[in-house]
């Protein structure tokens, strides 16, 4: 079982930026991958981005050159450096673990961007 806490989400105005954190606990294993995906209500949960133990790192298109993903693996923490945010980034923001095809997720964080 593996915990998650996010934190870091907000109100900001267009072309601003927000870091999210997120914590991860409980029977963490070496390889793995984190990230997050984000939903706005009434669509599909979508992924922005995820960051292998390794440091291999995958984008959204919608984001890649505004956020960056990075992890520190002594603390089991992942963060998300969100730039030049756009209204349409506006969304519940959840953080992800994935183990062997297992997804443990956090509670979710509200982001919203306004014009």
């Amino acid at each position: 079982q593996v915990q998650l806490v996010e934190s870091g989400g907000g109100l900001v105005q267009a072309g601003g930026s927000l870091r999210l954190s997120c914590a991860a606990s409980g029977s963490i294993n070496s390889f793995n991958t984190m990230g997050w995906y984000r939903q706005i209500p009434g669509k599909q949960r979508e992924l922005v981005a995820g960051i292998s133990s390794g440091g291999t790192t995958n984008y959204a298109d919608s984001v890649k050159g505004r956020f960056t993903i990075s992890r520190d693996n002594a603390k089991n923490t992942v963060y998300l450096q969100m730039n030049s945010l756009k209204p349409e980034d506006t969304a519940v923001y959840y953080c992800y673990y994935l183990w062997r095809g297992l997804y443990s997720w956090g509670q979710g964080t509200q982001v919203t961007v306004s014009s």
